[in-house]
């Protein structure tokens, strides 16, 4: 990481609404966190404003699979290639379930569990927020 790049990360982290943010690139890690400030989803909406509704997957239905960060999601490698799992597909824990895009870094999300793909939640190509659920992988 260069000191450019840094002075970037440091503009989008205090434009967002995140409380804190960590980067590890080979041995650099970068931690950038605000103290002291509640989580916005804590916070009622603004009059006038709808809050938003998510489904609300029940773990016991199976493990959520959620947005370690935020980005754009993506269930391929490559627009050209077939999407990593489908609803009913059989996952072991480590496989890759998709791909979270944050600044042309591309996460890949492992499953935590060994289970079958109960439900997709997201749309590819489409961005999530940190938390947000994206898969049910029911056990």
């Amino acid at each position: 990481m260069d000191a450019q790049e840094i002075r970037a990360l440091i503009e989008i982290f205090e434009r967002s609404s995140l409380t804190e943010l960590t980067l590890e690139r080979g041995g650099a890690r970068l931690t950038l966190r605000r103290e002291g400030v509640r989580a916005p989803a804590q916070q009622p909406p603004a009059q006038g404003t709808p809050a938003p509704i998510a489904p609300a997957p029940s773990a016991t239905n199976g493990h959520v699979i959620t947005s370690p960060l935020v980005g754009t999601f993506y269930r391929r490698p490559a627009p050209t290639e077939p999407p990593y799992v489908e609803i009913g597909d059989r996952v072991e824990k480590g496989d890759t379930l998709c791909i979270i895009e944050a600044m042309k870094v591309m996460n890949e999300i492992k499953a935590e569990h060994a289970g079958v793909v109960e439900k997709i939640l997201v749309e590819d190509g489409k961005p999530v927020e940190y938390g947000q659920p994206l898969m049910v992988i029911r056990p």
